[in-house]
């Protein structure tokens, strides 16, 4: 991944390559640390993608082998009062929402701690594969705080109430083989294949038609938040649109003709 973007950043790297935009959290000192100034070039680097046509999916990592991102920035937090705290947590879920919101599939390679706000980032992403050695936790209670950037709605819904409970209440970090086991990630490699296997992954699902992937995304995101008899409701309304598409024409001719479809993202 070696072609660089060309929008400047002080706390990312961020590189662009056959379609897969690779986001890097890039503050090692300080293990990746989440600050107001890195939250506001996340933002900035999602908005790029979100807008470039020739992104089809996102990675999200952290630079060096120790953490994914290992927490928001305490030093800063500490800083807070009661109406900016408020401010800081809307603004924090304000841009991870806008991650999970894309329309684009967003992987996460946990290289290593994934805590606190780093964890928030994580799931705030589609799909996350780990590395053996990450571990992932929201330990906010030991400094006296709760997640504010997600953690207490995205956990509980993706891995049930009482674990998730069990994790926040406590504090306590989960090793990669934990957190498979309770679907907090989606698969656990070697952390020298951590970046390769990503890939792969990106790139099996991008081989498929990115409009169907956008309403996909959508269907999910929207459907867990109502009833599910109104959930259908937006499947049976996505599925029809998508009949609309030269993509899902060019999808049936490909497979009755058994050869491989050529998307156009139209």
């Amino acid at each position: 991944m070696t072609t660089s973007d060309p929008m400047q950043f002080d706390n990312l790297t961020v590189t662009h390559r056959d379609a897969v935009t690779t986001i890097v959290i890039d503050r090692p000192s300080k293990l990746n640390a989440l600050n107001a100034e890195t939250l506001s070039e996340i933002e900035r680097a999602f908005d790029a993608v979100d807008h470039d046509e020739s992104v089809r999916a996102v990675i999200v990592t952290g630079a060096g082998d120790k953490a994914f991102v290992a927490g928001a920035d305490i030093k800063e937090l500490a800083k807070e009062t009661a109406t900016s705290g408020h401010l800081a947590a809307r603004r924090g879920q304000e841009i991870f929402r806008r991650i999970e919101a894309l329309g684009k599939p967003v992987v996460a390679a946990i290289n290593g701690f994934a805590l606190g706000g780093g964890l928030e980032l994580a799931l705030a992403c589609h799909l996350r594969v780990a590395s053996d050695r990450a571990r992932l936790g929201l330990p906010e209670v030991t400094l006296g705080v709760i997640p504010g950037y997600g953690g207490t709605q995205r956990l509980a819904r993706l891995v049930g109430r009482g674990r998730a409970l069990e994790m926040i209440l406590t504090g306590a970090h989960v090793d990669a083989t934990e957190a498979h086991r309770i679907g907090l990630v989606n698969r656990v490699v070697p952390a020298a294949e951590l970046l390769d296997e990503t890939d792969k992954l990106v790139r099996s699902i991008i081989a498929n038609g990115p409009v169907a992937l956008r309403h996909a995304l959508l269907a999910v995101d929207q459907g867990l938040e109502i009833d599910q008899e109104k959930a259908m409701l937006v499947e049976a309304a996505l599925f029809g649109i998508l009949f609309g598409t030269d993509d899902l024409r060019e999808g049936m001719s490909a497979f009755v003709d058994k050869r491989k479809a050529e998307f156009k993202g139209r």
